[in-house]
């Protein structure tokens, strides 16, 4: 992991730490698909996530 990096469960983490609890993240990923499609695709991949998996998080997004 470079220095400019973080993980996906560290990002969870940070959420959780924060008092976001599943909903809550499910409503903040739709958010960001909403207003910034491909700053939402963007930090998915610099997390991590594999790319079949953010097309299932992402077409989630839209869908919620």
């Amino acid at each position: 992991m470079s220095p400019t990096s973080m993980t996906r469960e560290q990002w969870v983490e940070v959420f959780e730490a924060s008092g976001l609890d599943e909903k809550a993240m499910r409503t903040w990923h739709s958010e960001f698909e909403r207003r910034y499609p491909a700053g939402h695709e963007a930090f998915l991949q610099w997390i991590g996530v594999p790319a079949g998996e953010i097309r299932r998080i992402r077409a989630a997004s839209r869908n919620a």
